[in-house]
């Protein structure tokens, strides 16, 4: 019996588990979704070269480093994407 095949993974759903693949921690299934969507959409592919800049540069930051009022913008931003008021689509 042939595995089923993969259906197609939204860029909303790439944005959610972007963590997840980075971290290895996604099914073959949803990383074979997840990596097939970036073959076809530049935009996410440009979302996951942010995210790993993003990780680079912070990686270096320890959480001292981050003023109280940017880390309430970063919350902020955060709270407002899961909400639906921002990112990809």
């Amino acid at each position: 019996m042939r595995p089923p095949v993969p259906t197609e993974m939204s860029c909303r759903e790439l944005v959610e588990l972007v963590t997840a693949w980075h971290e290895g921690a996604l099914s073959m299934a949803d990383r074979t979704r997840f990596e097939m969507h970036l073959c076809l959409c530049t935009g996410c592919r440009g979302h996951l070269e942010q995210m790993r800049r993003t990780i680079e540069v912070t990686g270096r930051l320890a959480e001292a480093d981050v003023s109280p009022a940017a880390r309430e913008d970063l919350l902020r931003a955060f709270r407002d994407f899961v909400r639906g008021k921002g990112g990809p689509r």
